[in-house]
């Protein structure tokens, strides 16, 4: 328990309450003074504590909402990298969604502006005043993590504002590198590991991240007349946009997410394949490999069926799994 602070009888007091009490009643009129600059000092540290703890709630029940699965696997890392672990979801979280929150680019852009400079104000020691921003320059203080992966996230999500679908697989890879893969750089330096074999395995899983991210949203995009598929892949199977759209269970489009998926199982092989030349220490990052392959084995027994009612409910077992997989050290 915190120094200054007794339970009794149930009961949390502070030491200075209770010297309070005893002091009235030994001294009944005595007059209580402390001096100004104490009080002002109290304050400060009151008003900052309770600041701290609602901006580290903010980006739990941010992450938790948005992003369960990047919650779970982050209540699973050391407790020295959790929370900045919470504020880097966050982050990533605030600029996934402006793209669907907005009903224009040029606002969406502006958001994008807006992170572009708080990220410059982070490292100058001078964040605005708003949770995920307090969080990440919290983060960065603590384990100096790369600007460079933050920005280059930053101008993914600003390029994919323009709102089309992928020329080829490459580009979905490229798209998948610099978002999930730099924030998987950014966890493991908050992990504190620098590690050319973890920064190959992380730019695999990125990439495997990536696709099955696009897979996983396909169902939701096509409800909204929106698809983000690679072009080649679908023109390769002579699968129209419009398919999708309709939500077509049809070969041709089952042969287009066989295709991708099966790009994204062959990222999941090559990160694993490091998996002996990396510390014991990185694995923590890499724990959503859970979700990745619970994803691809499931789409696979629906014989890949990406409309499949039963892709769009989430795994109770998942947090059960991802708890073994932490125990036994393994990704």
């Amino acid at each position: 328990m915190a120094s200054g602070i007794s339970a009794k009888h149930g009961l949390l007091t502070t030491k200075c309450s209770v010297f309070h009490s005893l002091q009235r009643k030994i001294l009944p009129h005595a007059i209580c003074i402390q001096r100004p600059t104490e009080v002002k000092c109290l304050r400060a540290s009151t008003n900052s504590t309770a600041e701290s703890q609602h901006n580290e709630k903010y980006c739990i029940d941010i992450v938790r909402s948005r992003d369960y699965d990047g919650f779970v696997s982050s209540l699973l890392l050391p407790e020295d990298a959790r929370r900045s672990s919470l504020a880097l979801r966050a982050f990533n979280v605030e600029l996934a969604q402006v793209k669907d929150s907005v009903s224009q680019k040029t606002i969406g852009l502006m958001r994008m502006q807006f992170w572009k400079t708080t990220v410059e104000e982070i490292y100058r020691d001078d964040p605005p005043v708003q949770p995920v921003s307090a969080e990440l320059w919290r983060a960065v203080r603590k384990h100096y993590l790369t600007k460079r992966w933050m920005l280059r996230i930053i101008s993914e999500r600003e390029k994919d504002m323009e709102d089309r679908a992928y020329r080829n697989l490459q580009e979905l890879e490229a798209y998948s590198e610099n978002t999930q893969a730099s924030l998987l750089y950014l966890l493991l330096e908050s992990l504190g590991v620098k590690d050319v074999h973890a920064d190959h395995a992380a730019s695999h899983i990125g990439k495997a991240q990536g696709i099955v991210t696009c897979l996983r949203a396909t169902p939701y995009n096509s409800s909204r007349r929106k698809v983000y598929l690679p072009m080649d892949i679908c023109m390769l199977h002579r699968a129209s946009q419009e398919d999708f759209i309709r939500g077509s269970r049809e070969q041709n489009v089952r042969d287009v997410v066989y295709d991708i998926a099966s790009q994204a199982h062959v990222h999941l092989q090559h990160a694993r394949s490091f998996s002996k030349n990396i510390p014991a220490s990185a694995f923590p990052a890499f724990l959503q490999t859970v979700v990745l392959e619970d994803y691809l084995q499931k789409v696979r027994q629906v014989d890949f069926d990406v409309f499949h009612p039963s892709l769009q409910k989430r795994n109770p077992l998942i947090p059960i799994q991802l708890y073994i997989r932490s125990w036994k050290k393994t990704y």
